[in-house]
């Protein structure tokens, strides 16, 4: 079925958090791991602003479905960055706009360069180059799902895994676009198969390593990813991935996850 773009936009809102205890916390705080894993989330969330802002240089801004849709993407996860945040705050640690302004400003030349070379990219491939943009949100929005109910798994916390399943509900959407999109524009060209392939299989890393310290990514993904469960939600995505058009027998997470050292 095809996504319906304006039911979406029409009921479209920030997750709520505001019926739920975190308060709880205070007397059953969560582990330094799964904490660290927390604030690398609500950093990646908080970072979704400038993924948009590569975009709007592309040929994607051009249709309205896409800029519809991206308006309220980039909004609905400011606010999943805003409730894992609160959820931080009770364990003291505080995420604020002015930290992660730092971490963007260390990012230097590559921050400022990201854009230019999304246009550059986006004028060489055309319009092809919406379906690579497609390709690529499906994997990363399938790595965010996946990302948010193994937390909730794993953590085993009442109060944190009803947040996260609220937050992953939203991410199920995002999943639908980008994948319905996605199928539907590389069906139609074997040209932006062989670009979202090539893409994929060269550049694709797991969410937030662009901006996030090595020994960060490394953390995230052993703690979500690693051992044979892990493995196997991993390899889930690398399923849905390769079976897209043109994308067959993609597995990019499971390759990453080695290149990174996590064991399986």
């Amino acid at each position: 079925m095809a996504f319906d773009v304006d039911k979406y936009t029409a009921t479209s809102v920030a997750v709520n958090w505001a019926d739920l205890d975190l308060a709880r916390f205070r007397e059953h705080p969560l582990p330094e791991g799964s904490l660290r894993t927390l604030r690398y989330m609500a950093d990646v969330e908080y970072h979704t602003v400038c993924y948009t802002r590569d975009l709007l240089t592309t040929p994607s801004h051009k249709e309205a479905d896409m800029s519809a849709f991206m308006t309220m993407w980039n909004r609905e996860e400011f606010w999943h960055g805003e409730a894992l945040a609160e959820v931080l705050s009770y364990h003291d640690i505080t995420v604020d706009f002015d930290e992660l302004k730092a971490n963007r400003l260390k990012l230097g030349w590559k921050d400022r360069l990201d854009p230019i070379k999304q246009s550059v990219v986006g004028k060489l491939v055309g319009m092809d180059f919406v379906a690579v943009h497609m390709a690529w949100g499906a994997a990363n929005e399938w790595s965010a799902i996946t990302a948010y109910n193994r937390m909730a798994e794993l953590e085993e916390d009442p109060v944190l895994a009803e947040l996260l399943k609220r937050i992953a509900k939203q991410e199920a959407r995002h999943v639908a676009f980008y994948t319905s999109q996605a199928r539907d524009r590389l069906a139609k060209s074997k040209k932006a198969q062989v670009f979202a392939r090539f893409a994929l299989s060269n550049f694709w890393a797991p969410v937030g390593s662009s901006i996030m310290d090595k020994v960060e990514v490394q953390h995230v993904m052993g703690h979500l990813m690693g051992g044979p469960e892990g493995r196997k939600a991993a390899r889930k995505i690398d399923t849905a991935i390769s079976g897209l058009p043109g994308l067959q027998g993609l597995t990019i997470v499971d390759d990453s996850l080695n290149a990174l050292g996590i064991a399986a």
